[in-house]
């Protein structure tokens, strides 16, 4: 199974322990694109809608584009208050819609497990001139330098699953932002702002384990791997002290098509 299909199988864990990315993140993006009532956007890969509400509430017209089929039904009935909100279940690449549609085109954590040259692509053509691309990843890390918890879990990880290796240095990063905003540029977008944002979480054993349950790598593990290493780090967690503090790194791409 192509691992973006994973997430459909764990729809609640997803609308539990995904993040909301924060308010100023999406005030920033509604400020950029000047979102009002009268426009309309579209959301590729609305999960279970983190990132749909705030757009909700800012009263324009939303149309979330989801591959899953449980997370687009779980996100539909989760809104049905909301008129101004349709979601359709389909990929982006097969989703179907006019040239010059909308004002903006969003993506939250999503947007990577699109081609680019069809992403990127069609993306500008359905956008509006002058319209906005918002699109915005977040990274939870547990790497707390000299703290217990995490080298006990490193070490669980280093014995369960050598070959995986979740050392990311800071010019990986910085790597990985010139890539995108590259990507914005070759594809025609202009205007490109870029901004990181940071928030923090704590989660018990349990919750952290519903956390990992929603990551398509560890979701595509061999069932006895996995067991072993989610009992090991929950185990570990709960030894500890029962709380893991998870730092999350959200960055934000904005640009504009002429």
């Amino acid at each position: 199974m192509d691992m973006k299909y994973l997430f459909d199988e764990v729809v609640l864990n997803y609308e539990k322990r995904r993040p909301n990315y924060g308010a100023e993140l999406f005030r920033e993006i509604i400020k950029y694109g000047e979102i009002t009532m009268d426009k309309s956007v579209i959301e590729v890969g609305c999960g279970t809608g983190q990132a749909t509400k705030p757009f909700l509430e800012a009263k324009c017209k939303v149309i979330a584009v989801e591959l899953g089929e449980n997370l687009a039904s779980y996100t539909r009935n989760k809104f049905r208050d909301y008129s101004n909100l349709e979601v359709i279940q389909s990929s982006f690449e097969d989703y179907e819609c006019d040239n010059s549609s909308f004002d903006m085109l969003y993506s939250a954590t999503a947007f990577h497990w699109i081609p680019d040259e069809i992403g990127y692509k069609k993306a500008y053509k359905i956008i509006k001139n002058g319209g906005t691309i918002a699109l915005f990843w977040n990274k939870p890390s547990t790497n707390h330098k000299d703290n217990p918890l995490h080298q006990k879990i490193q070490s669980i990880y280093t014995e369960l699953l050598p070959q995986w290796s979740y050392k990311v240095t800071n010019n990986e990063d910085k790597s990985r932002y010139s890539s995108i905003i590259n990507k914005l540029e070759q594809y025609g977008f202009t205007n490109i702002e870029f901004k990181l944002y940071h928030n923090i979480r704590k989660m018990t054993g349990i919750e952290y384990i519903e956390l990992l349950n929603t990551y398509s790598d560890h979701l595509a593990l061999e069932k006895s791997i996995k067991s072993k290493l989610f009992n090991a780090v929950r185990a570990a967690i709960e030894e500890l002290g029962n709380e893991l503090i998870i730092n999350d790194t959200v960055d934000l791409y904005l640009a504009r098509k002429p």
